[in-house]
């Protein structure tokens, strides 16, 4: 058959030809999710596959933590998404030979996934060993309308003679997974982690309930059918522990087609008994039934076209540019529309990589998109850091401190990394999630949450800093033996992106104290402890070098030695899996943005000329070994004026996954650097800022792009920016006029277009990085365009 791969379109991925070694990534990156059920795009057939993934968002299984010698504070116990009941799967016998694509011959094969109709189809041409060739087109969802439910359309079409097809449609717990991780006690507790409660079939439908064995989670997942054939059909239904399923035997003659209908209910909960489980996905499942597949579908687009008129980036000059950051927007969509209580895991419920955990990346890199984008998801992702407010605060207690120590790593909340110096020592997590909060608030001014959750975060983490740092002899405020963003440098004092960051989180617990003084009350802060926060914000210490004009990453930092990027190979990249942590820890290395990230998400605290000069140092020395740190390096490339070279991470971000850049896509798509393909747009050639609750832009084009425009939501207005390389149109698109800036100048978007022009930029020589660690330089002329 033709040759495989995806192929550029501006709404969908679409990849043809069958590439079994492919299979991994590919169902990586055509998983469907809703925030709270999460479907690999393995085939409906269920073989070959890569990794099979079935997701429900807080799921999980405990196991034992390992340490070779345990020490005071290190936590005891690790959580690990599950991999639940699979009801991907139909497979489909054509006069009893079963259709898998490693035998017989595929003469076509694509599969598409729709960023606007939220679907992921399939049409495969398929001749079996004998020579019986038959059409088979599948489109599966997950709803977000309904958010228990998922559904796939199945049809058999023979293409050449009468055949007999029977089709087998199963539930099927415990799957068998080949797991790639080195502990064997996490291994251990991912081989049949579920233990069956209960099982029952009748006519169409069946239903499964399983436990955990180690945390006790109960979930339920429910099938039912509706079966369309021409002629008369025989169908049998059974359930064990394990599997049920649905057996479909009919003869369809040339011409004619068998088409199955399924629907897919699941649930969960620490608590609810096993009936309650029952009834809710029999509920799920009538609800699915009563709205039918038509009505299914209907939902899903209204919903997306929803989302796309709040949220598309339309980018002119670059076609596969244009298609990946559809792609990172539809995806982090997926990760976060309707988790609500649960949190958005680094590869949201795409894959098992990272065990499923949750990071600060949620806070500082997928919640700014989702804040004026789809502000709900937003403010129930800070919502779920809320509801586990009493674990980060028995997690600060344990280590001798006040307020709230929220984790480096968790999935229910608890700390589960066993790696103290880029674990618990990463205390800016803390104020990633206050960061988060006071955006969120600064973009809807939702009062009802601030009260709610809002206050509570920003109070708790507050005292976390304030506990955690000193004042020193000279009266500044120090926060020593703490990790920032890169992991190169760990338990290193006064890090410039935590000692920034926890000043904005004291000045935001000021801030909230003052205006609502009952709530001040409630959580019993008095007027001494409002002045110490204060002094401590006004007192932060923010190292400086004054003979080389840069800040340095921590305090020491650069008095280290240089890492020799010369001799090093260009296959130990990333340096973690080839040299000793002790090595790099004193080194001038950066894995990931760090200080970087400071000129970007503090921006304020700097001036231009600041910004410019520590951006050219760090550069020559971060090497990206981590997928977070492109899109950072794209925003304030772009602030600086280099405009080249932001482009080129923008396209790094943006491509991560469709050309699997880490080689890991297999475990999951990465949702922050998703997230930082919106942030080079928007922030970044955009010149998106909000510092303190005002919103300002400082639009500029890279010559390769003809023009950029994105929409957002701010304060329940709706507007739209449009970027040419000249000038920059803002207008209302649904709402009430707003105050913004551009360039520093201020001015009023209304529905009426306003025009401004864009001042020019020196940016200087060029900054360099370390030899080998250049990003790919992009050039959108050797990208084919869309056909049109």
């Amino acid at each position: 058959m033709p040759g495989h791969g995806y192929e550029c379109a501006p709404w969908e991925l679409r990849w043809c030809g069958m590439d079994i070694d492919a299979l991994q990534r590919t169902e990586s990156a055509f998983a469907l999710s809703n925030g709270h059920i999460g479907l690999r795009g393995t085939l409906e057939e269920a073989e070959p596959r890569g990794l099979p993934g079935t997701y429900l968002n807080g799921f999980y299984e405990q196991h034992d933590l390992p340490y070779a010698e345990a020490g005071y504070g290190y936590p005891e116990e690790g959580q690990t998404v599950v991999n639940v009941t699979d009801g991907k799967i139909i497979r489909l016998l054509v006069e009893d030979e079963p259709l898998d694509m490693r035998y017989g011959t595929a003469t076509a094969h694509d599969r598409v996934l729709d960023f606007r109709k939220g679907t992921l189809t399939r049409t495969t041409e398929w001749s079996s060993p004998t020579g019986r060739r038959v059409r088979v087109r599948t489109e599966r969802l997950v709803s977000f309308t309904q958010r228990a439910v998922a559904a796939i359309r199945y049809e058999v079409e023979p293409l050449d003679d009468d055949l007999q097809l029977v089709a087998q449609s199963d539930l099927l717990a415990n799957e068998p997974i080949e797991s790639d991780t080195r502990d064997p006690r996490v291994a251990a507790a991912l081989e049949s982690p579920l233990v069956s409660l209960f099982s029952h079939a009748e006519q169409y439908n069946a239903v499964l309930v399983h436990q955990t064995r180690v945390s006790g989670l109960r979930m339920a997942a429910a099938m039912d059918h509706k079966i369309e054939v021409d002629d008369g059909v025989r169908t049998r239904i059974h359930a064990e522990d394990d599997l049920a399923r649905l057996t479909v035997a009919v003869d369809v003659p040339k011409g004619g087609r068998l088409r199955i209908t399924k629907y897919l209910a699941y649930g969960w909960s620490a608590q609810r008994s096993v009936p309650a489980l029952r009834a809710q996905v029999d509920a799920a499942l009538a609800g699915a039934r009563q709205t039918g597949w038509k009505g299914l579908l209907a939902e899903q687009r209204a919903f997306l076209d929803d989302f796309w008129a709040t949220s598309d980036i339309e980018i002119d000059g670059d076609a596969e540019l244009q298609q990946a950051v559809r792609f990172a927007l539809f995806h982090l969509l997926q990760a976060g529309a309707r988790g609500e209580s649960r949190a958005i895991a680094g590869k949201g419920l795409t894959g098992p990589g990272y065990d499923g955990h949750a990071f600060w990346d949620t806070e500082s890199f997928v919640l700014p998109v989702l804040t004026y984008t789809m502000p709900d998801a937003a403010r129930d992702a800070l919502r779920w850091r809320h509801s586990t407010m009493d674990k980060a605060k028995d997690r600060a207690s344990q280590l001798g401190l006040r307020g709230a120590a929220f984790p480096w790593r968790s999935i229910n909340g608890a700390e589960c990394s066993a790696y103290w110096p880029a674990g618990t020592a990463a205390f800016h997590v803390s104020a990633d999630i206050a960061d988060a909060v006071l955006r969120y608030l600064g973009a809807t001014g939702d009062e009802e949450f601030e009260r709610e959750c809002g206050a509570e975060l920003l109070v708790e983490t507050a005292r976390l800093w304030a506990s955690l740092g000193h004042h020193d002899r000279h009266g500044a405020f120090r926060i020593d033996g703490v990790t920032g963003p890169d992991e190169y440098s760990a338990v290193a004092d006064n890090n410039v992106y935590t000692n920034l960051m926890a000043r904005r989180n004291l000045h935001g617990a000021v801030w909230t104290c003052e205006r609502h003084p009952d709530l001040a009350e409630r959580f019993g802060v008095d007027a001494p402890e409002l002045d110490s926060w204060r002094t401590a914000a006004e007192t932060m210490y923010l190292p400086y070098d004054a003979e080389l004009g840069v800040h340095p990453q921590s305090e020491g930092f650069l008095d280290h030695d240089e890492w020799d990027y010369a001799d090093t190979d260009p296959q130990h990249y990333p340096l973690l899996l080839h040299f000793p942590y002790f090595d790099l820890y004193r080194k001038q290395v950066v894995k990931q943005a760090d200080l970087v990230l400071a000129l970007y998400l503090c921006g304020d605290s700097f001036s231009p000329e600041e910004k410019a000069r520590n951006f050219a140092y760090y550069e020559a020395r971060t090497v990206r070994d981590s997928s977070l740190s492109a899109g950072t390096q794209a925003v304030v490339a772009a602030e600086v004026g280099h405009l080249q070279l932001a482009y080129d991470y923008l396209a790094e971000a943006a491509l991560t996954d469709l050309h699997d850049v880490h080689n890991n896509v297999r475990n999951g798509i990465h949702m922050a650097s998703l997230a930082g393909a919106w942030q080079g747009a928007v922030a970044g050639f955009g010149g998106l800022r909000d510092h303190g609750g005002d919103l300002t832009f400082a639009p500029r084009l890279p010559p390769q792009l003809n023009r950029i425009t994105f929409r957002l939501c701010f304060r329940g207005t709706r507007f739209q920016v449009e970027i040419d390389r000249d000038e920059a149109t803002y207008h209302v698109l649904a709402g009430e006029p707003l105050e913004l800036r551009h360039h520093g100048e201020k001015f009023t978007v209304t529905a009426e277009p306003v025009r401004l022009p864009i001042p020019s930029i020196d940016p200087g020589e060029p900054p360099v990085q370390p030899i080998g660690r250049q990003p790919a330089r992009r050039d959108a002329s050797r990208v084919r365009e869309f056909d049109r």
